[in-house]
């Protein structure tokens, strides 16, 4: 089976046959399935009223099951901390956080889910699991955990760890 990538690797090496191409595929391959990959997500979220930065600022905040400072939420999401302040204003103007004053710190906030927001998370979480499934169906399980493990592998190596 052939894609996209290997047209332009073809043509690599007949201008550069002197050139080892393999990282080049990968990466090309990794760039065009995050492009794809982010338009089913989009058009999923646009279907419930959301940008896919907005659920995942939400899920963050859902899954930590507590209110974060906005130093964690940034890490998080891996944001600035510009971004992050943009982003909270405009889910504090639609009632989906608030911000609340961190208890003996009077610079310090935590950015928290309202109920709309939690409920608008809660919504949409189990159909966005499905979504990635379905985007994810031309791999079967033992792929899919094999597909894991080489990005995990990947993402480590290039110094995303916890």
């Amino acid at each position: 089976m052939r894609d996209a990538v290997d047209d332009f690797l073809d043509q690599w090496r007949a201008q550069r046959g002197d050139l080892d191409l393999d990282a080049m595929g990968a990466v090309g391959r990794i760039l065009r399935l995050s492009r794809l990959v982010n338009g089913h997500l989009k058009e999923y979220f646009a279907q419930h009223g959301m940008e896919t930065w907005e659920f995942d600022v939400l899920a963050t905040l859902r899954r930590s099951s507590r209110p974060l400072t906005a130093k964690e939420l940034a890490a998080s999401v891996m944001i600035g901390s510009a971004a992050l302040t943009n982003r909270v204003d405009r889910l504090v103007a639609r009632g989906l956080v608030v911000r609340e004053a961190v208890p003996g710190d009077r610079r310090s906030l935590h950015i928290a889910l309202t109920d709309q927001g939690g409920e608008l998370v809660d919504r949409t979480v189990q159909g966005h699991v499905h979504n990635q499934r379905r985007i994810l169906s031309g791999l079967d399980d033992d792929a899919t955990d094999e597909l894991n493990q080489l990005l995990r592998t990947l993402l480590a190596s290039l110094g995303d760890t916890r």
